[in-house]
């Protein structure tokens, strides 16, 4: 029995061991320091930030320690030794939680050794030494740029309409019935396979005679239907206005000339307004006696797509049947306007 107690001593005394030894090399492992090389990122977290190495993100959780330093900015590339941090937590916990005992730059972070030892201006801008001395400063500046791209129409809609009155309301209704029928007809033979024609709206009204001292009286009816013609084949529209009016149309609501292919126009106005606001960040720079560093964000405000032009207001088409020769129409051009803004940082002289 004896022995049986001595045993289990021996084997509790043999796993307090491995636990001992267990935590001990953990303790070694943190104490370890560990050198990080990599980028300056700010987290989600305000006043957070990484180190953003190759191998892995690193959570500084003693950064207010060298954000005095001029060099300590976003994107920066710095080298950092110190020891990772188990018993720290963060909200989202970007990084292992790692700290710092020093931390300096890297590569073009900082051009030399003293850099340091130097802390941040008045008014926001930070120091940064340039080729032979010279002190510089860092600043944002908000810029935009507009552009305005004329392009071509590919879609006209051209919308008649027949119009007939009658003392009677049927009869005014089946009148306008039978010259609607002759207008679709005339129409989508003018127009061409490809094109879209379709009633777009119909109407009957009564017209009233007002007499002094006595109650408004009826004194015919008016019909209206209008024919809504949508085609991409443009050099048509003259012709479908003319079998319109030879089928019994007798109104123009309008014609409107529009652009449904815009992706490429609107590209190439984006991309000018683009280049504009590069151009003025850049010249603000070169006035500033620095130069364009990169661009931080970017907003497009907007892109206005193409406004139908309309040709010809509602008319008559009495005068139109009068003429001998097919009617003209020139479509012209259309406007699309893009505009962007972006914050530039740019480096200037002090």
């Amino acid at each position: 029995m004896m022995r049986k107690s001595l045993s289990k001593v021996h084997f509790a005394a043999v796993v307090l061991a491995l636990v001992f030894a267990a935590q001990g090399a953990r303790a070694a492992q943190a104490s370890k320091d560990l050198t990080v090389v990599g980028r300056l990122t700010p987290t989600v977290e305000a006043g957070g930030w990484l180190v953003v190495a190759d191998y892995g993100r690193y959570l500084l959780v003693n950064a207010n320690q060298f954000r005095g330093q001029p060099w300590f900015r976003e994107g920066a590339t710095v080298e950092a030794t110190g020891q990772v941090r188990d018993d720290v937590m963060s909200i989202h916990m970007q990084g292992v939680p790692f700290h710092a005992r020093t931390m300096r730059a890297r590569g073009g972070a900082a051009n030399t050794r003293d850099a340091d030892a130097r802390q941040p201006t008045p008014g926001g801008q930070q120091p940064v030494t340039a080729g032979g001395g010279q002190a510089r400063g860092l600043t944002r500046v908000i810029v935009s740029g507009d552009a305005v791209v004329n392009a071509e129409p590919d879609t006209a809609v051209v919308t008649v309409a027949v119009v007939t009155q009658n003392a009677s309301a049927s009869e005014a209704q089946a009148e306008n019935a039978s010259k609607t029928e002759a207008v679709l007809r005339a129409v989508r033979a003018a127009a061409g396979a490809g094109a879209e024609v379709r009633t777009s709206g119909y109407s009957l009204q009564p017209q009233f005679a007002y007499k002094e001292g006595a109650p408004p009286a009826i004194t015919s009816y008016v019909a209206r239907n209008a024919v809504t013609v949508t085609t991409g084949e443009l050099a048509r529209v003259g012709r479908v206005i003319d079998a319109a009016s030879g089928a019994g149309a007798n109104s123009v609501d309008g014609i409107a000339f529009t652009l449904r292919r815009d992706e490429q126009a609107r590209q190439r106005a984006l991309a000018d307004a683009t280049r504009e606001a590069v151009s003025k960040a850049r010249l603000m720079a070169t006035t500033l006696g620095g130069r364009f560093l990169r661009v931080v964000e970017v907003q497009e405000v907007g892109t206005v797509r193409p406004v139908p032009v309309y040709e010809r207001a509602a008319g008559d088409l009495a005068m139109v049947r009068q003429q001998s020769a097919p009617t003209p129409v020139e479509p012209g051009t259309l406007e699309i306007r893009a505009q962007v803004q972006f914050v530039a940082e740019i480096e200037t002289g002090q």
